[in-house]
């Protein structure tokens, strides 16, 4: 999955100059390379056993120039975790403003982005959304834009045609479980890290239409014009 994210206070307690010895060895821009040393170093070593010292060290900079760019390390951990959604909400708000293919092979193809994205990348940067710090008011962003994907997902499911039939208890029940569903690869990916990310997201994506309760003909119907729409976007 990415390590970019949005800016998560850039411009806060800028200090030092942007990087210690010239550019980073991977080509990363200075921000980048926090990210993604921040990224490789929560999930490895833990949130709590990483400092913002082995961060900086670990991404070539001088621990003073890393604040020229997040002004600690709840920062850079929200910018983590933003960058694990907003891109899926993004496209939700896409996928929610057309009106083809059916609502079905739209709520598959962003059940499919998204699982592409929470384990396409190096690290299992899912796997943050269990620690306990998480739950801190600097994080609010963070589950303030969870909850309006977690809600866009609502929506689609709903203007389908098994989705319309729900009252609204049952419709809100079905939409936390097709969430969950999708969110809980990021247990399957911390047991088995070296799987392959495109069948499970495309599984996950059939398995979610299955849960809110599209017939097999549906699901397959789905698949194929999800995918065609994901093309056509990425073309786009």
């Amino acid at each position: 999955m990415p390590t970019t994210a949005r800016a998560s206070g850039p411009g806060r307690g800028r200090v030092g100059r942007p990087r210690a010895q010239g550019p980073a060895a991977d080509g990363l821009a200075p921000r980048d390379g926090v990210l993604a040393a921040a990224a490789e170093l929560f999930t490895r070593h833990g949130y709590a056993a990483t400092t913002t010292r082995a961060i900086a060290e670990r991404a070539g900079l001088r621990q003073a120039s890393m604040y020229h760019y997040f002004a600690g390390k709840e920062d850079i951990l929200a910018a983590l975790l933003e960058g694990t959604v907003q891109p899926s909400l993004d496209l939700a708000l896409v996928l929610a403003a057309r009106t083809e293919p059916g609502p079905e092979a739209r709520l598959w193809a962003l059940c499919r982005a998204d699982v592409a994205l929470l384990c396409g990348g190096p690290h299992n940067l899912g796997a943050l959304y269990l620690l306990p710090e998480v739950a801190a008011e600097r994080f609010t962003a963070f589950h303030r834009v969870r909850a309006e994907l977690k809600a866009a997902y609502r929506g689609l499911l709903a203007a389908g045609a098994a989705g319309a039939a729900l009252s609204g208890a049952e419709l809100e029940l079905r939409g936390d479980l097709l969430f969950g569903l999708i969110e809980g690869v990021i247990l399957i990916r911390r047991e088995a890290p070296s799987g392959p990310a495109d069948a499970l997201a495309s599984a996950a994506a059939d398995a979610a239409l299955r849960v809110s309760g599209a017939s097999e003909a549906v699901v397959s119907e789905a698949a194929v014009q999800g995918a065609h729409v994901l093309e056509a976007l990425q073309l786009a």
